[in-house]
């Protein structure tokens, strides 16, 4: 082989690994898009992907193991269930204290819906992704599905405008919202928004009533509005006793009532969060599983 035919070689070489390279490159900036499988019944919405994930399971607890909010249960399941049967039905925030099942509810209504109803799927989307909101529901409006969009304690900060994309959202805009999509929240706070935020807001403004009117408009949204109220020491023991029952963890009542009290005094709160929190430190306790 000549000298000349050497350099030509060399340079073919070279231009070929350039193009590899190239289009390793673009792959990186330009990612081919997942398919999502659709046959499960729960996803999780990966926003810098674009992609819905789906899940093995569902992370949730029995309904009925879900004590003292039977009104918030049976008002959730019959708007999921009217959502199920292709009526109308509300957006809905469950709202109120901290640890008294506003997300358990959530996914064990879910459950409790779906198994009768195979068109329903539960779709997780993350507070810092509510941003992308608008192109997940683009990519679900024209399937078969029913979709229940789910996103676990939503609130917003001081500075953050996110939520008056939310407004819009949630009835749709000049759109309208798609009738197979339905936004399920919860929130520790009943307004979404700091009371500092309200506040100062009102104290800038020229007019209070519509900053009012404009902080409150966000939760109005949400045509079903579901409270929380902070368990009394009858119901945190009636949960703990109901826990034990159903896992049958081995214990005499006065012992368990006992412990169960020491532990909520030591975590400095009565709630579904603490019962649970006990009833799992327990069965280790015991050796036995749940």
């Amino acid at each position: 082989m000549t000298l000349y035919e050497q350099m030509l070689a060399q340079f073919d070489d070279i231009a070929h690994s350039l193009k590899a390279i190239n289009n390793s490159l673009a792959q990186q900036v330009n990612p081919t898009k997942q398919t999502t499988d659709f046959a499960g019944k729960g996803f999780v919405w990966e926003a810098k992907e674009q992609y819905l994930r789906p899940l093995k399971t569902i992370n949730t607890v029995e309904i009925g193991l879900l004590k003292n909010i039977d009104q918030q249960k049976a008002t959730l399941l019959d708007n999921s269930r009217q959502f199920a049967k292709n009526l109308t039905a509300n957006n809905v925030l469950l709202w109120g204290a901290r640890g008294m099942g506003k997300s358990s509810l959530t996914k064990a209504v879910f459950i409790e819906i779906s198994a009768k109803f195979d068109n329903l799927k539960l779709v997780e989307i993350h507070r810092e992704d509510i941003s992308s909101l608008p192109l997940l529901m683009r990519q679900l409006s024209d399937r078969p599905e029913r979709f229940i969009l789910y996103c676990d304690d939503l609130s917003f900060d001081i500075g953050d405008d996110s939520y008056k994309s939310l407004k819009a959202i949630l009835e749709g805009g000049l759109e309208g919202k798609p009738e197979n999509i339905i936004f399920y929240a919860t929130s520790n706070r009943r307004h979404l928004l700091p009371r500092e935020m309200i506040e100062n807001e009102q104290a800038n403004a020229i007019n209070v009533r519509d900053t009012m009117d404009e902080k409150i408009s966000l939760s109005d949204r949400f045509g079903l509005w579901i409270g929380f109220h902070n368990a009394s020491q009858t119901d945190y023991l009636l949960m703990v006793a109901n826990y034990a029952e159903h896992y049958k963890l081995d214990i005499d009542p006065q012992t368990l009532r006992r412990d169960a009290l020491e532990w909520s005094a030591m975590r400095g709160g009565r709630t579904g969060r603490v019962a649970w929190q006990y009833i799992t430190h327990l069965a280790g306790k015991l050796g036995q599983k749940i």
